[in-house]
């Protein structure tokens, strides 16, 4: 079986990559090759029973999306996308990358299984930036999608995209809508959301770090961990228990960004709450004013799609997975 990851140098493509390298049973299949796909050649791991390529390409320059799918991957997750922020701020580029390179993408399937029968599995990481305001107490599997940004909308049009193309028969897709991740490793991104995994991530290593909203504002939000559950879920899911409703809204946890402070002061203390500092931005304000804040999620969940539990859980898993399990010295 061939595994194809594209963005697989982004946070969630190297944790999935991880988590096949560990657990290489996790999906079915023998002999497994798994190639590794961004603008820059991802970093090959250093030991795995599985065979690894490693490849620089960018979807949206023509020809690339046909010499990729040429290799007939049976699996591939489309996680390659420029972020919330960047895609705002970015217009051309924005749609270039996340709208012009995954249409693509679903071409290059399309014209492949034109030649000898071809159908692989496309798992397509969308967003929970497909929803825009006014919002009930809760989004149900029946809400529109209108977005408010132009990330939400280029996700929106590929999730279209993607039930079209499955629909058809040229690919079996499936689209899931992560909730924001957090926290997520590394250092800051472009991502309008990236301050939720910034007031955390900072002060468990003694960085101050900046609140840009209120601490009202309420979020949904999944740590890494459950996202790389959901891309494996989705691979292995029997998709005819999704009938023509390809695109799922993924389960995850409603919170406060108080309440992710007072999570943190759970687990770190009031020395870590102590670095964070107020600093409104209205630009962020305004984008945060127009985002999911709670999702039922039913359909994904009677999938069997499973996310965390509380705030400190989350905390918790950044610090084993990210910390060696210890803050300053003490274990948590």
């Amino acid at each position: 079986m061939h595994l194809m990851i594209l963005g697989a140098g982004g946070m969630i493509g190297r944790k999935l990559t991880q988590r096949l390298l560990a657990e290489p049973g996790v999906l079915p299949g023998e002999g497994k090759l798994l190639s590794l796909v961004d603008v820059f050649a991802p970093e090959i791991p250093a030991t795995t029973g599985l065979k690894i390529a490693s490849e620089a390409a960018d979807l949206s320059v023509p020809g690339t999306a046909e010499r990729l799918i040429a290799r007939r991957p049976d699996t591939i997750f489309h996680l390659a996308a420029i972020v919330s922020g960047e895609a705002e701020a970015n217009f051309e580029k924005g749609y270039a990358v996340n709208l012009d390179g995954t249409r693509a993408l679903f071409e290059a399937i399309r014209l492949e299984g034109k030649k000898q029968p071809y159908r692989p599995r496309v798992v397509f990481a969308s967003s929970i930036a497909v929803f825009g305001e006014p919002f009930p107490a809760a989004i149900g599997d029946e809400f529109l999608t209108a977005p408010l940004t132009s990330y939400g909308t280029q996700k929106a049009i590929c999730e279209l995209l993607l039930s079209d193309y499955s629909r058809r028969g040229f690919l079996e897709g499936i689209g899931i809508r992560l909730p924001t991740v957090c926290i997520r490793p590394g250092k800051p991104n472009q991502a309008a959301s990236g301050f939720f995994s910034n007031i955390l991530r900072e002060p468990l290593v003694g960085q101050e770090a900046v609140l840009p909203v209120a601490v009202d504002v309420r979020h949904w939000f999944a740590s890494p961990r459950s996202a790389v559950g959901f891309l494996i879920g989705a691979a292995t899911l029997d998709l005819r228990r999704l009938g023509a409703r390809r695109n799922l809204a993924m389960p995850g946890l409603s919170a406060t960004v108080g309440e992710e402070i007072e999570a943190l002061r759970a687990v770190a203390g009031d020395a870590a709450v102590r670095l964070i500092r107020h600093e409104p931005n209205p630009t962020i304000i305004r984008m945060v004013g127009g985002w999911a804040r709670n999702i039922e999620a039913k359909r994904a969940i009677e999938l069997g799609f499973r996310a965390d539990a509380s705030f400190t859980d989350i905390v918790r898993a950044h610090i084993d997975d990210e910390l060696g399990g210890s803050i300053g010295g003490r274990s948590i």
